[in-house]
């Protein structure tokens, strides 16, 4: 499924966690120049601009969950702009706001993709449940919704009775952790999740983690993927207008090399990029690093290479080649 056209949707949205700014995450993001960048590319560009989410009034906390209606319903209306875009052909960028948007991203690609795997890039693994969270934040609880393994560990949280896991835990690969809590720990050991930490990165590589990423999720068969990039994976030297950096995160060449790979496999369908959060850069340039690193991020997801070669040239050498081996 390479793309024949992109589009790109912005979802400015905060309640998923308990810091403002996030919010202003996908005006940044365009700020940096991602919609001229994108157009480079050989494909039309379609941006489909801000959903509009509606604030609650009443919202009580369920548990110590904060906000849950307000997030369910955010979520409920994503999905849908996401199962459309998808549904009408496009590979889609989400841009966020806080990582409980995943929650409906992947759901509503999983609509028009029931095959789908997921690519979870991340300095936090974000599947606590709302027993095991410490904060209670929802964008800590995102994967704990999808997966079919945890049906059974999830209270019925007010706003989300719309979401039945659809997910299974052999089709989900994390890279970049280095900051899980205890709960979640036990949890990716019990459902025998395959994830790479940073430890794991600087003993492999990333090619290998890479290798293994795609043989895991691709070798019984091509599916499309939903990559989902938290700005956070990157390290914050990097990427440190963010609500919950982690030192000792990807690399530029890391994180470059991640997507890149990603494109070159020809199965990206929904990518997400989440947690740039403008107002905590203590300067406008760490504010402008942010934004730009994710700008590069996308851009490489969706096939920008770093020798600045001709693209078009390339992926039509590419396509000729495997016409050739069809026949």
């Amino acid at each position: 499924i390479r793309a024949h056209s992109v589009a790109v949707l912005g979802a400015p949205f905060s309640k998923g966690q308990k810091r403002g700014g996030v919010e202003n995450g996908p005006k940044a993001i365009r700020d940096a120049g991602l919609i001229e960048r994108l157009s480079h590319l050989d494909y039309p560009v379609h941006d489909f601009g801000d959903l509009s989410f509606q604030h609650l009034e009443k919202d009580e906390p369920y548990m110590h969950v904060p906000f849950p209606r307000t997030v369910g319903r955010a979520n409920k209306l994503l999905s849908g702009a996401v199962s459309n875009a998808v549904g009408a052909g496009h590979t889609t960028i989400m841009l966020g706001g806080d990582h409980s948007l995943a929650i409906g991203s992947v759901e509503g690609h999983a609509k028009q993709r029931p095959d789908l795997c997921l690519i979870w890039v991340d300095a936090h693994a974000d599947i606590n449940t709302p027993f095991t969270s410490p904060s209670g934040n929802l964008h800590g609880q995102s994967v704990a919704f999808m997966l079919k393994e945890l049906q059974n560990k999830m209270p019925e949280l007010p706003g989300f009775s719309w979401v039945k896991p659809f997910l299974s835990a052999k089709d989900l690969v994390y890279i970049g952790l280095r900051d899980v809590d205890p709960g979640e720990y036990d949890i990716l050991k019990d459902l025998g999740v395959q994830y790479f930490t940073m430890r794991d990165i600087d003993r492999l590589g990333i090619q290998r983690v890479m290798e293994v990423t795609f043989d895991h999720l691709l070798s019984r068969k091509q599916r499309p993927i939903h990559l989902s990039f938290d700005i956070d994976a990157m390290d914050p030297s990097l990427a440190p207008a963010t609500g919950t950096p982690v030192n000792g995160g990807l690399t530029y060449r890391e994180g470059i090399w991640i997507t890149e790979e990603i494109h070159n496999t020809g199965l990206l369908s929904v990518m997400d990029l989440v947690e740039v959060n403008p107002d905590l850069g203590a300067s406008r340039e760490a504010v402008e690093s942010t934004a730009s690193m994710a700008v590069d991020v996308i851009a490489s997801a969706l096939g920008q290479t770093r020798e600045g070669g001709p693209i078009t040239q390339e992926s039509q050498t590419l396509k000729e080649d495997t016409e050739q081996l069809r026949l």
